[in-house]
């Protein structure tokens, strides 16, 4: 059947590093946006142009090797093809790589659609002393080959031509049909079986559906299941012919079709390439003796790193400083259209609009360490040097359950201390083994963020003022051994149905990356980052907000506090009394109104970068207040005498609205939950104040320390610092260096900030995995804390003495996981075993 229409879906499928993104921006030019695929996290790139019969809308589909249900963006491409019928695939393959591109191209036949290759970098394949004949190579796969260029736009109308026409072509002609030996008779009797159910012929092809199943293809069994009358008997059928196959020839089907499409590619090959210089060394090769070299690779990979966390959390974080003072006057613009303050507290008209704005510009001040990073890792994508990456660290990480691409989320989380969980987690996007990208996803929050610093930092400065540098090294590395120890757990238990993909070591060539490319890519996906977590963060701020602000405070403590505002606003009253302003400030509102004017008008002039700009603000001010801006602004000895009383005013006005924000926290419910986790907390040493400052960390990882500075008062009035007021607590307490190190083990494993919980939502998709990431630190982490508290405790264990028996028990436990091997593998085994009677 063949499509006439004028408006036709075409697929850009291919393999990774093929040169896809450049063939896709090729067509479509500037038209086109990013969404996801329904029900999964996996972007969906779509774009479009038109010809001249027409409109083209081009689906970029997740770059893959295979189509088959190992990776979530398998299934997703897969899923597409089959779901969506497109009219044309345009299969985009490296030049260079042909044979490693024909692999999957023989899979996209076997599904019968209309096919159009693009072959792609025919330059870089030329430059490797490589000829690839197109017309060859079109007459042995049956279907058109336009050789492209899509850095430098060549090829285009070819393309757009063959495309256009081979949408009109016939879907069920088969092109090409693969021999697979002695297998051919298994084939040919199950798919005879499938022929009874009219349901599954008129889905799929049948030939490709026979193939899948003897693959034992999860998605083809489901299938199977679903559509056919007599699905068990098919697959009684099928498992006998895996077996006696299995027996006959040593080697599984799925390994047979493997090696078959293998020798297929090879002979394709043959035919088609002209080798114009054999025996030629290949440039990548070259490169790869240095980057991959087994003395160098190390160094080279730790450097590509650095320079990584360098440019986008270092430097990234420094272009905050241009962007905070924008969000600061968005801020400021939206309080300018709110009720202004009250005396004492604000309106929830005022109060919530400012905390969702404050959340999320939290997160927005993030865009340019995003920028930078998306930027990066699309340099390294598109240059081929993130698989080689993966290829160095991909053995050692395998011990743990993870993939060689885990390295670059755990370095941006801080793996070196200073890192964040936000980019971190975003960056297992590209890790294509699901178990393996979801273990990354919850274990990147045990790395050392920055916001995690201030605490980790007067711990140690008032309880481990002799062991600084032992004990920052204790904090660098336990994260990383306790977020090994976890991933494999993991792995073994809750993540062990998750899918598994098998890790491709074939390395792609390198390829000089396009300006336009990777800026187009890095300002996609910040922006795919802006709509997502701006959806969610105002949603889970209002949460918050209510937990911390609600009940409010009990009505005798508030008369107290109204009763303390009185008396300094009777003094106020005193030093106005007989002076020409009294009459404008005889009332209440009228010196609150003086107060928020006067703040204003402070911010304004400390915002004033010159004197212009200072001039400026006061002819506004005195222009829009002409009555009371002799007071913002005292010339007379009245005015100046007015003014000091003012500024009295106005700082016993914000010392009340500070404590009765510390009493708000107290009273609300995170303060009870404080109060109320005692019992439980109390064998980690944790009183209700640590109790709190955790909670309220939960929404941000600075807030931790900000929260103990509001609830150790004592010293407060002498100016001394936080680190002197805990330490003077902690004596009259008897708080010792074990609570401290429980407190640092319990920060170190604590759930993930408010910022990287929704990243996670984001990027599993899931709510069950972002309450997960919340549950099971908290009691992981609640009970190493506890245990190396009570057990310290129990043998009068000093703090450094517990920190070394926790570190050794910790490493030691990371080494004997790393020898248990991984549960999919090894299901694998005990299946082969028992087919060539191995048990």
């Amino acid at each position: 059947m063949s499509s006439t229409a004028s408006n036709i879906i075409i697929g850009l499928a291919g393999q990774q590093n093929a040169g896809k993104s450049t063939t896709f921006n090729m067509l479509t030019g500037a038209n086109q946006h990013i969404a996801n695929y329904p029900g999964v996290t996996v972007d969906k790139k779509v774009g479009s142009y038109k010809d001249k019969e027409g409109r083209v809308e081009v689906v970029d589909l997740p770059g893959t090797y295979s189509l088959t249900s190992f990776s979530l963006e398998e299934r997703v491409a897969r899923d597409f093809l089959l779901q969506e019928k497109p009219e044309a695939i345009v299969n985009v393959i490296d030049a260079s790589s042909l044979r490693r591109g024909l692999y999957f191209t023989f899979q996209v036949l076997e599904m019968n659609f209309p096919v159009v290759m693009a072959l792609n970098m025919v330059d870089v394949a030329e430059a490797n002393g490589q000829r690839v004949d197109a017309m060859k190579l079109s007459a042995r796969l049956g279907i058109p080959v336009v050789p492209t260029v899509g850095r430098k736009g060549k090829g285009r109308n070819e393309l757009r031509q063959a495309i256009r026409e081979t949408a009109k072509t016939t879907k069920n002609a088969e092109k090409l049909r693969i021999h697979y030996d002695s297998l051919e008779n298994s084939i040919e009797e199950i798919h005879s079986l499938l022929g009874a159910s009219l349901a599954l012929e008129r889905m799929v092809p049948l030939r490709w559906l026979t193939v899948k199943l003897l693959e034992k293809d999860a998605e083809a069994i489901r299938l199977l299941e679903k559509f056919h009358e007599n699905s068990e008997l098919v697959l009684e059928k099928v498992n006998s012919a895996i077996d006696s196959f299995f027996e006959k020839e040593g080697v599984s089907p799925a390994d047979h079709i493997v090696a078959c499409r293998d020798k297929l590619a090879v002979s394709i090959v043959d035919e088609c390439v002209e080798f114009t210089e054999r025996g030629r060394v290949r440039k990548s090769e070259k490169i790869d003796r240095i980057l991959l070299h087994r003395g160098f690779a190390p160094f080279f990979l730790v450097f590509t790193v650095y320079m990584i966390y360098e440019l986008s959390i270092v430097q990234g974080y420094k272009l905050t400083a241009i962007t905070w003072p924008a969000l600061a006057w968005v801020r400021g613009a939206l309080a300018g259209f709110l009720p202004d303050p009250g005396m004492l507290s604000d309106t929830i008209i005022r109060s919530l609009p400012l905390w969702m704005m404050d959340s999320v510009n939290t997160l927005l001040n993030y865009v340019p360490i995003f920028l930078i990073l998306f930027a990066l890792i699309a340099i390294l994508e598109d240059s081929g040097y993130m698989a080689r990456i993966a290829f160095i660290l991909d053995r050692i990480f395998q011990s743990f359950g993870l993939h060689g691409q885990s390295t670059l989320p755990f370095i941006l989380g801080g793996v070196f201390t200073g890192g964040c969980a936000v980019p971190g987690i975003m960056a297992t996007k590209g890790i294509p083994d699901e178990r393996s990208r979801m273990a990354t996803i919850l274990t990147v929050p045990y790395m050392n963020c920055l916001a995690k610093i201030p605490l980790y930092a007067l711990l140690v400065n008032i309880y481990f003022a002799a062991y600084q540098s032992w004990v920052m090294l204790f904090i660098s590395t336990i994260t990383i051994i306790m977020a090994m120890i976890v991933a494999k757990l993991l792995t073994m238990t809750i993540l062990r149905g998750q899918e598994t993909a098998p890790f491709v070591m074939e390395m792609p060539n390198y390829h000089l990356p396009t300006i336009t490319g990777v800026l187009r890519r890095a300002f996609d996906r910040t922006w795919e980052y802006i709509k997502k977590v701006g959806t969610i963060v105002i949603a889970v701020a209002v949460v918050v907000y209510v937990l911390l602000q609600f009940p409010g405070l009990p009505e005798e403590r508030m008369t107290e506090y109204e009763g303390q505002m009185t008396a300094a606003l009777a003094d106020f009253q005193e030093a106005v009394q007989g002076t020409e302003f009294a009459p404008l400030l005889e009332k209440e509102s009228q010196v609150l109104s003086l107060l928020n004017t006067a703040n204003t008008y402070r911010d304004a002039k400390m915002a004033a970068s010159s004197q212009e700009a200072s001039t400026a603000v006061d002819l506004r001010y005195e222009e829009k207040h002409p009555e009371i801006f002799p007071l913002l602004r005292p010339r007379s000895r009245e005015a100046r005498t007015i003014n000091r009383a003012m500024r009295d005013l106005s700082a016993e006005r914000a010392d009340l609205r500070a404590a009765i924000r510390e009493d708000t926290i107290v009273y609300s419910y995170f303060g009870r939950l404080g109060r109320a986790l005692e019992p439980v907390t109390q064998f980690a040493g944790f009183d209700w104040k640590i109790n709190v400052a955790l909670i309220s960390s939960f929404a941000a990882r600075e807030s931790s320390v900000a929260t103990l500075g509001v609830l150790f008062q004592d010293g407060a009035d002498e100016n001394i610092s936080l680190e002197e007021r805990m330490d003077r607590e902690a004596k009259n307490f008897g708080s010792t260096p074990l609570h401290a190190l429980a407190l640092i083990i319990f920060f170190a494993l604590y759930p993930p900030c408010l910022a990287a919980t929704i990243m996670i939502k984001v990027q599993t998709g899931s709510y069950k995995w972002m309450v997960f990431a919340i549950v099971f630190p908290t009691a992981f982490g609640l009970a190493m804390a506890s245990a190396v508290f009570t057990i310290g405790s129990a043998l009068s264990l000093s703090g450094i003495q517990a920190m070394a028996g926790f570190y050794f028990i910790a490493l030691a436990t990371a080494i004997g996981l790393s020898f248990v091997k991984d549960p999919a593998w090894k299901a694998e085994q005990l299946e082969r075993a028992a087919k060539t009677g191995g048990l």
